[in-house]
Parts: C-alpha cells; structure tokens; sequence
C-alpha cells in the first residue's frame, strides 16, 4: 500500500524550511488524505505523488522518491536541459550550400552544391516555421535558374538522415506521434493532405490541399467518387516513398483531411525541393550523380533559421510533439549518449537520483522518474542560467493538452504544466500559483486505469487551485547558478506571444494522444 502520512514527518526532518508562509493547512492536508483514498479506488495501480512548495520541499507526497514511468512529462526536462545548453534565443538553420559560380550567360549553377539539414522541427510547417520556398527565393535572387546534379543532403554534424528511435516501441511505428527522427526533417515527417470528390460520380477523386507542397507527386489516388456524401478513403504506403489512396467519397462530401508518418523522408524532401524550385523559377536538371566539387570553399548560398529555441519548446509542449522533443535533446548534446546527459542534468539540478531516461521525449516506456525529480527540477531549474521565464514555455491550463483543465480554475494562468499519457500511464507535472507562492506538483500513475486516473489529477489541481493566482513568469534568483551555456538577451514572452499566433493557423493532425 502507497506511504502517505509518513511522508509528512520524514520530510520535516530532512527538507530546508518551506518558503516564509507557504504550506498546506490541516485541512487541506486532510482533504488530500480523502483525495487519494477516492483516487486509489478509481484508479488501482501504482501512485506515486509530490506536492513541494517553491523551493521544492515535498508538503505532502505518495511514493515520492519511487521512479514510475513518466510518459510525456518527460519533455519538461528536456526544455530545460536544451535551454541550458544552447540558450533560448538559439536558432537552428537550414542552408544552400555550394562550391562553384553563376553563369551569368544563362544563370546555371557552375559547381556543386547541398542542401544542409540540422533538424529544425519547424522546417516546412507553413507559418510556424521556415520553409524551402524561402530557400530557392534567395537563389534567385543571386541570379541562379538552372541547377545540375543529384540533390546533396548534409547536415553540419556530417550525414543527414532520419531513423525510428530503438528505445521506442515497435507498436509505435508508423504512427504520426512517433515520425523518423534526425536531422533530415522536413514537415515534422509527416505528410498530410486534403483529398475531395470529383465533378460527378464515377470520376476520380482530386488532392485540394497538401503539405509540404509537391507531395502530390508521390501520392497516388485511385479513390472513386460516389453519391451522397459518405466517405471512405484508405492510405497505405507504396514501394517507392510514396502512398496510394483508395476507397470512395461521396460527390457531396467535404474535402477530408488524410495525414500519415514519412517513410523515407529524402523521397518527401526531394519533391517538395524540386516543387519549391519550380515556383522559384529555377529549373532543376537532377542527375544519378552528384556535381563534384569545385575548386575553394564550400559557402552559404541561401539560409533560413527556425524560430528560437523558446518558441519551438512553446509549440513542442503544448502540442506534446515528441518529434520536437527528439530533436531539441539531440540539438543539446547530439546523437549519441544524450539521454544520459539529460539525466544528468536533471539528477543535478533536482538533487534527486530517481532519474533514468533514454529518450528526449517520453515515448519510451523505459524512461523513469521520481515524482521528487521532478517537483525538485521545477522549483530549482529557474534559479539557474538557463531557467528564466522556464515556467511560461509550458501549456496554461485551458491550452494544449491542458484543454480539460481550465474549468474550475479562476485564471488561465493560475497552473502551467505538462501531461504524459500511455496505454498505462497518466503524469502531471508543473507550477500550481496561490497566494502564499508556487506549488509544485507531479501527479505520476501507472497502471491500467489511466483515464479514471487523469480525471482524479485533474480534480486534486482544481481543488488546490480553487483560490489560485497567476503563475509569475520569473521564479528564478536575481543571481542565477551557472550550469549551462549563457544566453544572449532575449525576450521570452514576446517569441511565444509570436509562436501562439502562428499555431492558430496551423493544422492540427488527428490522434496524437498517446504521445500526450
């Protein structure tokens, strides 16, 4: 049976005083007591709870040090390992790489040249972030019209390619929560598109819609129109990158929305590439080899760079987008053995050695945490160089995955946290504002009732909640701890108030819950 009232004393013992006036009242304590009772009964399986006032001393706790699986609570962590690596205002470019010159007779590109990649999660997701036409806008404007060779992909660490995580389920696979992940990323690998009726019945079915533009070109539709307004349309990929579209729509149908993962992301990029130049007014003569290189250094012909750091995290977290998630903790410390850096890290800034984490993301269900890693990160993490604003790249309640928080709350702003949900798993984590300071919570359940759990969690933040302020965006030091690289002057607020703006005009794909 889950230890509660024990908790209490141990943690008087071996805590640091609580912040001046902060603390659970004995009712409250007792009404938890109740909570937990009611939710053990709703949600049978193994608990483990921390409720820590600002400075991350646990008040009251089920399990606290115990590791349970976190699910997606885990991309907190890398937000803030990641920030506390390259810095928030940090940026991540795509280039035009070439060696050679301009035929100024016929404007061919004399030479070889690349496209390099680095993993910029937002790269050809229209508004939300740069895009290829941007690229080949800016070879133009050089005067180039012709390019000659096979498409050179790189990326700044050498090869550029995309691979399905082994620390990641099988079941996964396949699925728009779980792309290929690396620095050949290009719509987040995905591919959607809207698929709508022909002119009358017995005519082929027409793609209205497609992102990244030119994927038309490796989707083959072989759906018939019908009467009425029914629709059944069915994807499966096909041998060469591509995918086939099958089924029926009814000829009084509205468009229907199709989205599945990527299959060879080189095959996507290589027609939206070829789509992007072809607006451009570039022709593109691609051949089985590549041009070798010209004399002299290879320089940038065309660049674009992501949004900063703290915006992708805003758009990652409240999206719970585990590809974004990948790519941050690969941008922080690389491909190989950064899952064991960002435990580090989180085992440092915690002071708990509950952490053991082998992905970015929390897709895996081998990652564990402690419910006390976690309430410990988030109370010290802002005091750090890294942790400015930390709390506002989190969804507020009402928001993202928080959508089913808002109700019973006085303000938006009073929780900002972070969920993770698989097939057994149900994790909250983050700031809860009252008068007398912060909370820091981190509700973890596994077992086979993850939704009675998740209801129950978010009841507990409700009722803690129920007279709560507005979480402040600084909970930080004056004076913070160096633990990472510093960060250049930035404003937070303003790239996320940016970041949100660009999100309302974005699409949302179907089915992401179990990466949530």
């Amino acid at each position: 049976m889950p230890r509660v009232g024990w908790w209490l004393a141990v943690v008087g013992l071996l805590a640091v005083a609580p912040l001046e006036g902060q603390q659970l009242t004995t009712d409250e304590q007792g009404k938890l007591t109740t909570w937990f009772r009611s939710a053990r009964r709703s949600a049978p399986g193994a608990w483990g709870i921390a409720i820590a006032d600002q400075s991350g001393n646990v008040l009251w706790g089920v399990e606290p040090e115990v590791p349970l699986v976190p699910a997606s609570a885990v991309k907190v962590l890398t937000t803030g390992f990641a920030r506390s690596e390259v810095g928030g205002s940090a940026r991540r470019p795509t280039r035009v790489l070439g060696r050679g010159r301009v035929d100024s007779t016929n404007g061919t590109w004399v030479g070889s040249w690349a496209l390099e990649l680095n993993g910029d999660p937002s790269l050809g997701r229209g508004k939300a972030g740069p895009t290829l036409d941007q690229l080949a806008l800016q070879l133009r404007e050089l005067g180039i019209r012709k390019l000659v060779g096979k498409l050179d992909l790189r990326s700044a660490d050498g090869v550029a390619d995309a691979t399905y995580p082994k620390t990641w389920s099988s079941r996964h696979r396949g699925r728009l929560y779980a792309p290929l992940i690396g620095a050949l990323t290009i719509n987040e690998n995905t591919v959607a598109f809207r698929v709508k009726p022909g002119n009358g019945t017995g005519d082929q079915a027409r793609i209205s819609w497609e992102r990244p533009r030119g994927v038309s070109a490796i989707v083959q539709i072989k759906a018939t129109t019908v009467s009425g307004r029914a629709t059944r349309l069915r994807v499966r990929p096909v041998g060469n990158g591509g995918w086939v579209v099958t089924g029926t729509i009814g000829v009084r149908a509205p468009s229907k929305y199709l989205a599945v993962a990527t299959t060879d992301p080189e095959v996507v990029l290589t027609v939206a590439w070829a789509s992007a130049l072809r607006r451009a007014g570039i022709r593109w003569i691609s051949r089985s080899k590549t041009v070798p290189d010209a004399a002299g250094s290879a320089k940038v012909l065309a660049q674009v760079v992501s949004p900063t750091l703290d915006s992708l995290a805003v758009y990652i977290n409240r999206r719970s987008n585990n590809l974004g998630a990948e790519l941050l903790l690969r941008w922080a410390a690389g491909d190989e053995g950064s899952a064991a850096q960002l435990s580090e890290h989180v085992r440092q800034v915690s002071g708990q050695q509950g952490v053991h984490l082998v992905d970015g993301s929390g897709l895996s269900y081998d990652d564990r945490v402690s419910p006390a890693a976690f309430t410990g990160y988030l109370a010290r993490f802002p005091s750090t160089q890294g942790g400015r604003n930390f709390s506002q790249l989190l969804p507020a309640a009402g928001s993202g995955t928080l959508r089913g928080l808002q109700r019973g709350l006085p303000a938006r702003g009073v929780v900002r946290a972070k969920t993770g949900t698989l097939r057994r798993v149900s994790t909250i984590v983050g700031y809860l504002g009252r008068p007398d300071g912060v909370l820091t919570i981190s509700l973890m359940y596994n077992g086979p009732r993850p939704n009675a759990a998740r209801r129950a969690q978010w009841q507990l933040f409700r009722q803690l909640g129920a007279n709560g302020v507005i979480v402040p965006a600084d909970l930080g030091e004056r004076d913070p701890i160096q633990l990472g690289a510093e960060t250049e002057p930035v404003d937070p607020q303003f790239e996320i108030i940016m970041m949100e703006r660009a999100l309302s005009a974005t699409v949302t794909a179907p089915d992401r819950a179990a990466g949530r």
